[in-house]
């Protein structure tokens, strides 16, 4: 009897989700019932907060004081490198110095020849901080509460070198935000889900913390300083592993950003940001090429299923796949302040295949020569 070719599609379909399932259940489970271990006693580390600002006197204005008035007793400086700045900056700055004393400011005159990013301001900041851990924000960002700082560095414990914290974008009526929304949601489920299953791959640079011997021992970002991007990602790519690696995800530990208004600026911003990804290292690169080809090629099988061979088994793949992922990305939108999002879940997976399909060419284009 003649092999009936129809029953690959079923078959594929099975194996496509029953590893979109094996995802779920084995890496983003691990942020469902991820609780921090207790501390024997709560200690409070001296910390060098860093922000590099070019050109951003507006958001210096209405971010930092929610930066310099921390609820921390323990010794802390905030350093800000103003990066070549040509607008106000200097004279924001300035005026904040007078009110308080902790606030440093390193005014950098000339660009770094051959180091396209901010790299070299970063590079500054921390070389400059007087204390071992650094925690890393952008000037675009403000805290979610008074505890930001005290709740980062809380992940610290014997051994940890990095914490890797959450960086939402402030909520906004819209589409688009929403959209926005959820791709730093779904990108911080993989990043804080790897980590906790002892492969950690990035951070994200809006609410970041590591110890400063760590950047110097790994001198820098030398290695990486031809790439626009990838002060955060790549660098923690490059030093991060299973040991040295903490999360922090309560709420009071996340910072805010301002989100894009249009699509045409966010579409270019996850164009850069998708060109460093190819400098990762292989084991990671599979690791996420083969999550995104799966939720890309589950719905073309899902169709050719239900048309060449029942629509029935397609439809009953697919929903137990689906109910899977809602559980998972219910618990963890409202462990990260996210759950609204959920109203539009299955409007956001299928988004996901559009996305993936975009943005892929992006990992074969050359990266820009400046910084976000």
């Amino acid at each position: 009897m003649a092999f009936n070719y129809t029953y690959i599609f079923p078959f594929l379909l099975a194996i496509v989700a029953l590893v979109q399932v094996w995802y779920y259940l084995h890496f983003f489970y691990k942020l469902v019932k991820y609780n921090p271990k207790d501390k024997a006693a709560s200690q409070q580390y001296p910390v060098s907060i860093i922000i590099c600002a070019k050109n951003e006197a507006e958001n210096l204005v209405n971010n930092l004081p929610g930066i310099l008035v921390q609820d921390y007793r323990t010794t802390h400086e905030v350093i800000v490198v103003n990066d070549n700045s040509t607008d106000e900056s200097k004279f924001i700055l300035e005026e904040f110095q007078r009110g308080f004393k902790n606030l440093t400011i390193i005014p950098l005159k000339q660009e770094a020849k051959g180091i396209p990013g901010k790299k070299f301001p970063l590079s500054v900041g921390i070389k400059s901080a007087k204390h071992e851990i650094v925690l890393l924000t952008d000037a675009d960002c403000i805290p979610a509460s008074e505890h930001w700082l005290e709740k980062m560095q809380d992940g610290y414990a014997p051994g940890i070198e990095i914490v890797l914290g959450y960086g939402a974008y402030k909520k906004y009526p819209g589409f688009l935000n929403k959209l926005i929304r959820f791709e730093t949601f779904h990108t911080a489920l993989q990043y804080f889900s790897y980590a906790l299953a002892g492969k950690p791959y990035m951070g994200v640079g809006r609410n970041l913390s590591y110890r400063k011997n760590t950047f110097l021992a790994n001198k820098g970002f030398s290695t990486i300083n031809h790439i626009p991007s990838g002060d955060d990602d790549l660098f923690i790519n490059m030093v991060a592993t299973k040991n040295n690696t903490a999360i922090v995800i309560d709420q009071e530990a996340h910072t805010l950003s301002e989100p894009h208004k249009t699509w045409n600026s966010w579409m270019q911003q996850k164009n850069r940001h998708y060109t460093t990804a190819k400098f990762y290292k292989p084991g990671h690169k599979r690791l996420l090429s083969v999550y995104a080809t799966l939720q890309t090629i589950i719905y073309p099988l899902t169709v050719a299923t239900a048309i060449f061979f029942n629509w029935y088994i397609a439809v009953g793949i697919f929903v137990i796949r689906l109910a899977v992922q809602a559980f998972i990305w219910y618990k963890t939108m409202k462990r990260l302040n996210e759950a609204d999002l959920f109203a539009y879940f299955f409007v956001f997976d299928a988004w996901m295949f559009i996305y993936n399909l975009f943005f892929f060419p992006s990992l074969f284009r050359k990266p820009a020569r400046k910084w976000d």
